[in-house]
């Protein structure tokens, strides 16, 4: 019987470094930055063993997500204005709003579901979230899913 496989969405300060840098190997090596894995582990500074036993398990959250749709849940403030701040943030990077949903606000706090599909002209998703999470009266943004 196979097991199943579960998969995380974690911040880059959660990542284990051996991770970050198979990531990083693996991206010169798509480069043609470096011409073998000695090349890019020596570089990187990890084992060989480290890269292929995580090489396949590990890659940015980002890559080829064109085209897909991500879902992120945001508390923010019930003050006026902060809502459109949010959507002409994602605007601003390109991103195609799908749906929308805001709660009934509890205590001046209210949370908003948000679906957009990430085109080709969308621009840095890291940045897209950055940004929209330094807003005055935001508390959080999260990735809830991918598809």
């Amino acid at each position: 019987m196979a097991e199943k496989t579960t998969y995380y969405v974690l911040k880059e300060k959660a990542v284990p470094e051996v991770l970050l840098k198979v990531v990083e190997a693996k991206r010169l090596l798509e480069s043609g930055k470096c011409d073998s894995v000695q090349e890019v582990t020596e570089r990187v500074g990890i084992s060989r063993s480290s890269f292929y036993k995580y090489k396949d398990d590990i890659n940015p959250f980002y890559k080829n997500d064109k085209g897909k749709t991500i879902t992120l849940l945001v508390q923010l403030d019930d003050e006026p204005g902060i809502l459109s701040e949010v959507l002409q943030n994602i605007a601003h990077y390109h991103g195609n709003i799908l749906t929308i949903h805001q709660t009934i606000p509890v205590n001046g706090i209210a949370s908003l579901t948000l679906s957009v599909d990430v085109l080709p002209t969308t621009g840095d998703i890291d940045e897209m979230l950055e940004s929209t999470e330094r807003i005055s009266g935001i508390h959080f943004v999260k990735i809830l899913s991918k598809e």
